[in-house]
């Protein structure tokens, strides 16, 4: 019975991590650029692989069907870089948080082509080779799924600690925004009160000088 929870536990706990990884196929026409975004945490692995699925199985790969490839950071730093490729492939540990975008850039071609891709993108646990640290380690699967399950656990505790921070730093904004627009309120009642008063003494005024008052 408790083997049994074990194994549904760790099997709760990957379909979590799947969830750190995306892999999807999408159409790019000739002359476009299509970007990928991935939220990403500071010090976190990823890896990521393309490839251009060919038209005409069986013959070679059109040269109408070639990518260029561009990762960057939220802050512009490139990290791959790929220029007229069929396929590749790129890994990394991120220095910086936020928004990583890989970019696919197809050469203008007439008449327009469509370029199908295949991509695959993993972060955090899901971006480890678990086929690799089971043979160099030669350990039994049990011990090989709590390994996935501390790493999946800790995983978790980083992005609550990162959501957390992140939540800190909205209610900061919100505050500071808040702020502002009572400010901001506060100088328009006054303008207010200012334009009215000068209206009714130039209205006074002006009935004083008509001798109307």
């Amino acid at each position: 019975m408790v083997d049994l929870y074990r194994v549904l536990l760790v099997v709760l706990m990957l379909g979590v991590v799947a969830k750190t990884g995306q892999s999807l196929r999408f159409d790019l026409q000739s002359g476009h650029t299509k970007c990928i975004a991935e939220d990403m945490k500071s010090n976190s692995m990823t890896v990521g692989k393309y490839s251009t699925v060919n038209p005409d199985e069986g013959h070679p790969l059109p040269q109408s069907h070639k990518l260029t490839v561009r990762v960057t950071s939220a802050y512009g730093n490139s990290y791959h870089h790929s220029d007229h490729v069929e396929s590749g492939q790129f890994s990394f540990q991120a220095v910086e948080e936020g928004n990583y975008m890989a970019c696919f850039w197809a050469a203008d071609h007439k008449p327009q082509t469509t370029i199908t891709v295949d991509f695959e993108w993993k972060t955090g646990v899901a971006a480890k080779d678990w086929t690799n640290v089971a043979k160099k380690g030669s350990v039994e699967v049990m011990e090989l799924e709590l390994k996935q399950l501390h790493e999946t656990v800790k995983s978790i505790h980083d992005e609550m600690f990162y959501l957390r921070e992140r939540e800190q730093e909205m209610q900061n904004l919100n505050k500071a925004t808040n702020s502002r627009m009572a400010w901001l309120s506060f100088l328009s009642l006054v303008v207010c009160l200012s334009v009215a008063g000068l209206q009714l003494w130039h209205l006074k005024t002006f009935f004083q000088k008509k001798k109307l008052v």
